[in-house]
């Protein structure tokens, strides 16, 4: 089912399947989100849970046991329930079942609430563990955005800007897009913005860290912009599907990395991930500001 929320100046869709936002139009009727031309990327912007990436292999071990995981885990595929609406915010809730178990052993109930204020959009998820056990898990978005977002402009018109220099690291993948722990500098030290190539991704995603929580999808060409903060994520990344002239850019928030490359984890030992107590919750979001 597809669910809107509204205000005097945003129309925002979402998708029951995956909690997944659909569609932000503004009122004179700009559509700023990609939608999913399965020619180049058929996703919009699926939720990462209790993975950010993949696991070596599709799987990992918990407790002596070995579970099959997908890229980027369940949420993306599962289900999730109304738990409440207004005009400009809705939640939405996936409680952990007999098919999610499958996968991932536990009990939780995770809610992704989407709330208009203005211009902006705050995606927050809350994690709560209902299970007497220990929840281990990533967290992360994944929203792609039309580039252009407007007429007579290309894709490389088209810049990710951090309102400040920085010396951000990237993470450096296998070909298979596991991470080597071989992180560098990204362009050598004092990033602050990256002019979009399509050639960009031809070896997949650019990951990076140690930047400001903020970065901004613009030309200097055009008026519309797309920015997100991400104040809890320690990772920003920048992608399209690889090897196409695609006419988007996804701007993902992630608080995780992929496993390392050649290492069936172990869930108990992964790194980065988030460990909750039983009966707690964790909070994380970020926001996506329209112009």
């Amino acid at each position: 089912m597809i669910y809107t929320i509204k205000n005097d100046l945003l129309a925002v869709q979402i998708s029951s399947l995956g909690a997944e936002l659909y569609s932000i139009k503004t009122t004179d009727g700009c559509e700023y989100m990609w939608q999913g031309d399965a020619k180049y990327w058929g996703g919009r912007a699926p939720i990462m849970f209790p993975i950010c990436g993949r696991f070596f292999g599709g799987k990992y071990t918990y407790l002596g046991k070995e579970y099959e995981m997908g890229s980027h885990g369940i949420a993306r595929h599962s289900e999730f329930s109304l738990k409440s609406q207004e005009d400009s915010k809705i939640t939405l809730s996936l409680i952990g079942n007999e098919e999610t178990k499958k996968s991932y052993p536990f009990d939780f109930v995770f809610d992704v609430t989407f709330s208009l204020n203005g211009s902006s959009i705050t995606v927050e998820y809350n994690v709560e563990n209902t299970d007497s056990k220990e929840l281990i898990f990533g967290l992360g978005g994944h929203p792609a955005f039309n580039v252009p977002l407007e007429d007579g402009l290309s894709f490389e018109d088209y810049k990710v800007e951090f309102p400040n220099e920085c010396d951000a690291f990237r993470l450096d993948f296998s070909p298979t897009c596991f991470c080597t722990r071989d992180d560098k500098l990204y362009l050598g030290g004092k990033t602050k913005k990256i002019d979009l190539r399509h050639d960009l991704f031809d070896d997949d995603a650019i990951f990076l860290y140690n930047t400001p929580k903020m970065v901004t999808l613009s030309s200097s060409k055009g008026t519309r912009s797309v920015t997100l903060k991400f104040d809890d994520m320690k990772y920003i990344g920048f992608w399209h599907a690889t090897k196409k002239d695609a006419p988007y850019v996804c701007i993902e928030p992630w608080c995780s990395s992929p496993s390392d490359d050649g290492i069936v984890d172990d869930l108990l030992t992964k790194k980065e991930m988030v460990h909750l107590a039983p009966a707690t919750t964790h909070k994380t979001k970020y926001e996506i500001i329209i112009k």
